[in-house]
């Protein structure tokens, strides 16, 4: 079973790597973007036999625990079969 784990600035937070990407692209003729918020990808083998809703707590408590600052950054979890 594998997870992925998405985690992105909040849009309260100020994002200036994601504002520096904008403007290099709108600056490449790319007028159409509005904004961009860039963000970290996780993809996490699992091993073991532990059922789906085990592992999903699993990698729910690594996300908030582990991957993500919950002060500054959003988390989505996806678990692939």
């Amino acid at each position: 079973m594998k997870a992925r784990v998405y985690v992105s600035m909040k849009k309260t937070v100020l994002d200036p790597q994601g504002q520096t990407i904008q403007h290099a692209l709108v600056g490449l003729g790319h007028k159409s973007i509005a904004e961009v918020r860039q963000g970290k990808f996780f993809e996490i083998e699992l091993q073991g036999n532990a059922g789906r809703d085990e592992c999903a707590k699993e990698i729910e408590q690594i996300a908030r625990d582990v991957l993500a600052n919950p002060v500054m950054e959003d988390y989505r979890v996806e678990m692939i079969d």
